[in-house]
């Protein structure tokens, strides 16, 4: 299916969504945040269930940040804090909010706020030729969309702050030895080997994965007493799942579990 400068595609239980503005190197704008939410909303209409969603970016580059072309005598209006309320944050918080994992396959530059969407992945994958940037500095701004609450909690302080000050391209081999992403592959391969990930989340017992992305979320912010309570609290709803009735029963028998995500 075809959005404005978006496209979403299923590959049964898998949905892929795609950044499709590949003339500017999927350079984030108005049009395409709507593009990417129209998606969202069609998935949640769909009677097809999803269980998993890959992002990603359609040609050589995932997402080199917010489109700064057409805006007149500068790169951003006067009211760049208002953008990214009506109209980034809506769209980070609907990919937080989902129901089920997500998987980035990050094809190419990840940079400004498409390093942002990229880290919104629970399994984040990429091509050796992918990098990320912190491009803000470069255009006189600081770090947004989430990037300055996510890093230091992905791979620390002090290596958030020099990327964010520096504003040096992360190579994605030292993305990987930084902790910031889960696996590095050959150009060639990396959207077979993202699906490959998918599909197995796909297959998995979605509720409790979905509980899972939803812990990870909120454990930075609470206490330990919190989480504990937070766990229990999933614990019971994931129990009550039919997906743990089968695992337990596939466990007992000594064969492979037939989740069905419900």
């Amino acid at each position: 299916m075809e959005f404005e400068r978006a496209r979403l595609d299923r590959e049964g239980a898998v949905a892929i969504l795609s950044m499709n503005h590949p003339e500017v190197l999927n350079a984030v704008s108005a049009e395409m945040l709507k593009g990417l939410t129209d998606a969202l909303d069609a998935l949640a209409a769909s009677s097809d269930r999803t269980r998993c969603l890959v992002i990603t970016g359609v040609g050589r580059a995932f997402s080199t940040g917010a489109n700064l072309q057409g805006r007149g005598n500068g790169p951003m209006p006067r009211g760049a804090g208002q953008v990214l309320e009506t109209l980034y944050h809506p769209f980070l918080r609907r990919l937080r909010d989902l129901p089920y994992p997500i998987v980035a396959a990050v094809n190419g530059p990840a940079a400004g706020a498409g390093m942002s969407i990229a880290l919104m992945g629970d399994l984040i994958v990429c091509a050796r030729s992918a990098y990320f940037l912190q491009a803000f500095r470069r255009v006189g701004l600081v770090p947004d969309c989430g990037s300055t609450w996510l890093l230091p909690r992905l791979i620390g302080r002090a290596r958030a702050i020099e990327l964010s000050l520096l504003g040096e391209r992360l190579p994605a081999e030292t993305a990987l030895a930084w902790g910031l992403v889960n696996r590095v592959f050959d150009d060639e391969a990396l959207m077979g080997e993202a699906l490959r990930l998918a599909h197995e989340l796909a297959a998995g017992p979605t509720v409790a994965l979905g509980l899972i992305h939803r812990l990870y979320w909120e454990s930075p912010e609470n206490a330990y007493e919190q989480q504990l309570d937070l766990e229990s609290r999933m614990q019971r709803i994931a129990g009550a799942s039919e997906d743990f009735g089968e695992g337990v029963r596939a466990f007992l028998q000594k064969r492979p579990a037939q989740f069905a995500g419900l």
